[in-house]
């Protein structure tokens, strides 16, 4: 039977006669005519005890028999002594990445040119693993508040956001477009009924950048909820879904936080997020600005500067690393985003929101515009045409409740979470303006 290299210890502890262990070698030492094997499997690194110097090559996948022992100095304080040996794939000596190296002393191509080989290492899997428990206490907690999932097309006819940044794709006799977000399908699921829905997949933006903050496709964590009065309801949901996740991976990735050196907030510290409307927020980051910089250095805008100014306040005053930015004008939102009332008759801001973590948007999301003579109205005011939403026309034109949502960008909260330096650490197989491979 086979026993992982975490389990090394509790069959040493138990006097196991003999175990199985399997899987990579990631390192081999020869000290006085004894090799030590360090093998690497999912659980971790468990050392391996030859009598005799094997045949051994970095990364070959084994399989060995032998009797576990107690050794404080070995990892996990436990080895296995081998009595047999078997080859399940012999690895080729020219490794083209050094696995049991350090990452960060490899530049980030590098990395993902050895994509396949360079994710083998313990601190860049952890990466993943973590992401993995972020995708799936995002998709339970949302289940717990009786949300249900759904699954969209990638494929539409047009932008959902009116922008002409898309990847045009040949559709048979037409152009189509890779979707940008599930937007408007996940309001008309809201509208058949089903009132609160949430969707886990990627979205596309065929913008040109080249920062450390941008993919040109990414994992985004859609909700979309009906009945609802504005978007602080959005900003509660949210700030429960955050508390769960940081809660989840603190419960099950503390080894691969330890390998980064990272943390996660406490879900005290999600609910004293405080939240501040954009003309505030605005002058906050502008007067943190001045402090360090002086007078020339002020901010008129919320930018990635601005954001960071934002949460170190946030930390602060507050002692929270999440801050919600709401109330953005409407000059900044999407046309279908949902007017604030001012009182007087004017729609200067929206009701909408940003979620700031450490220093990063993560989140962007508000209250849509269900009203079906509202959203005829505003089409031309961005220069767009009913014609191009014949079928989400439909939805409020038929009946569609106050609703609203939010996407959060998996790959951004996973960097924010670790504290990488570039997204593209936290993409398994990241797309940007060069990179279609591996």
């Amino acid at each position: 039977m086979r026993v992982l290299t975490k389990d090394i210890l509790q069959a040493a502890k138990q006097g196991d006669p003999e175990i199985t262990v399997q899987g990579w070698v990631h390192r081999v030492r020869e000290l006085g005519g004894i090799s030590f094997v360090i093998l690497r499997d999912r659980s971790g690194l468990g050392q391996l005890v030859f009598d005799e110097k094997p045949d051994l090559t970095l990364e070959s996948v084994i399989k060995v028999q032998g009797i576990a022992t107690l050794n404080e100095k070995a990892p996990g304080g436990a080895e296995v002594r081998v009595k047999t040996l078997v080859y399940l794939s012999k690895a080729a000596p020219d490794l083209p990445y050094q696995v049991n190296g350090d990452p960060a002393k490899v530049g980030l191509e590098t990395i993902l040119d050895h994509r396949g080989l360079s994710v083998r290492h313990p601190r860049l899997q952890a990466i993943f693993r973590i992401q993995a428990t972020i995708i799936e206490a995002f998709g339970a907690y949302l289940r717990s508040q009786d949300f249900i999932e759904i699954k969209t097309s990638k494929l539409v006819g047009s932008g959902t956001e009116g922008g002409t940044e898309l990847f045009e794709v040949d559709y048979f006799d037409r152009k189509v477009y890779l979707a940008q977000s599930p937007q408007f399908y996940k309001e008309t699921m809201v509208a058949s009924g089903m009132e609160r829905v949430f969707e886990i997949a990627p979205a596309y933006r065929a913008e040109k950048h080249d920062t450390p903050r941008h993919l040109n496709e990414y994992v985004s964590l859609d909700v979309e909820m009906g009945f609802i009065e504005s978007e602080l309801d959005l900003i509660e949901l949210e700030r429960g879904a955050l508390a769960y996740i940081f809660e989840e991976v603190a419960r099950k990735n503390s080894a691969e936080l330890a390998l980064h050196g990272a943390s996660v907030p406490s879900p005290d510290m999600v609910v004293k997020a405080p939240v501040v409307p954009y003309e505030e927020a605005v002058k906050l980051a502008s007067a943190e600005a001045v402090k360090g910089k002086g007078q020339t250095a002020r901010i008129f805008d919320i930018n990635p500067e601005a954001e960071r100014f934002i949460c170190d306040w946030a930390m602060r005053e507050h002692g929270s690393d999440l801050v919600f930015v709401n109330e953005f004008p409407r000059r900044y939102r999407p046309f279908y985003t949902y007017p604030k009332d001012t009182g007087d008759g004017k729609a200067a801001s929206t009701m909408s929101f940003d979620a700031l973590f450490r220093g990063l948007e993560i989140t962007t999301g508000g209250r849509r515009q269900h009203d079906y003579n509202a959203f005829l109205e505003t089409l031309p005011r961005f220069g767009l045409k009913p014609e191009g939403f014949g079928g989400y026309l439909k939805l409020l034109k038929y009946g569609c409740p106050p609703h609203g949502g939010f996407a959060i960008g998996c790959e951004r909260l996973t960097q924010k979470i670790l504290g990488l330096a570039n997204i593209k650490e936290a993409s398994l197989f990241p797309r940007d303006r060069k990179r279609v491979e591996p």
